[in-house]
């Protein structure tokens, strides 16, 4: 289902793929920055990859976070990374007006996991007839995920990714279920693992999610030998001053190291 992603590389070297990039947009500096980076890396090592970013940040806690430097801005960003650097690009989507929008900017659409229930978001998305990448809700089982997928399957688009990004546990603490990875591949829908959402910290005091990102290589790791198709990483070159999520991105310093380490595994285990 790769094949159908514009501009995507390294498809015949059976790696994982990377869906990488900053939480949010914050520059154009920025962004090219990573980008370069991302994939000159997955270039050296046959990795498939999409650059992400979101456009906009509408999960927010506190009223005073940073949610974006606006839409169109950012949004031509986007494509101006995937036409610099001819690669595909990705952003998250939140209302149905937005499917349109974005899609005349980006090759695949994201639904937040807090929105994958979402009926009239998700036929939005597939109207749009690009890849509908859903992450599963932090309060769902990877079975749940069937009505997701039938959603946009039934609007008339298979076109479809489901993307593990862990559950909840308590009130301020996800975990990784991986063998929920099988049961949605079992859905016939290529799966992904969010390596570093799945260690964010939510509902903290503060009104900041915290993250635990010492722990990305062991959830990449257990992720890649499980048998996961692509990683989702976000990543930034200075995570402590990023202005959405800093608290559990990657250091953009430390992806190429990981990387190589992963593609060990995925060698070991085909």
């Amino acid at each position: 289902m790769l094949s159908n992603v514009p501009k995507i590389r390294h498809l015949d070297k059976n790696n994982f793929f990377l869906i990488a990039g900053p939480c949010a947009i914050e520059s154009e500096e920025m962004a090219f920055t990573i980008a370069e980076k991302v994939s000159t890396i997955c270039d050296r090592l046959e990795i498939p990859y999409i650059f992400k970013g979101s456009y906009r940040k509408a999960n927010r806690s506190r009223l005073d976070s940073f949610t974006g430097i606006g839409d169109e801005k950012a949004l031509k960003i986007l494509r101006a990374v995937g036409e610099h650097f001819n690669i595909p690009v990705t952003t998250d989507i939140h209302a149905d007006a937005e499917a349109a929008m974005a899609a005349e900017y980006v090759d695949v659409l994201q639904i937040p996991a807090f929105l994958c229930r979402q009926t009239n978001l998700l036929v939005a998305a597939a109207k749009t007839g690009k890849v509908v990448n859903i992450k599963k809700g932090q309060f769902l089982s990877a079975e749940a995920m069937r009505f997701a997928r039938d959603k946009v399957y039934e609007s008339g688009n298979d076109q479809v990714w489901l993307t593990e990004r862990g559950t909840t546990f308590g009130y301020q603490d996800l975990v990784v279920d991986f063998r929920g990875i099988p049961v949605m591949q079992q859905l016939g829908a290529p799966v992904v693992l969010d390596c570093t959402h799945s260690l964010q910290q939510p509902n903290q005091s503060s009104g900041v999610t915290g993250g635990r990102p010492a722990l990305i290589e062991t959830i990449a790791r257990a992720g890649i030998a499980v048998g996961v198709d692509g990683l989702f990483i976000e990543t930034h070159p200075k995570p402590s001053e990023a202005k959405s999520d800093g608290a559990n991105m990657l250091p953009l310093e430390n992806l190429e190291v990981l990387l190589l380490k992963l593609t060990k595994i995925r060698e070991s285990i085909s």
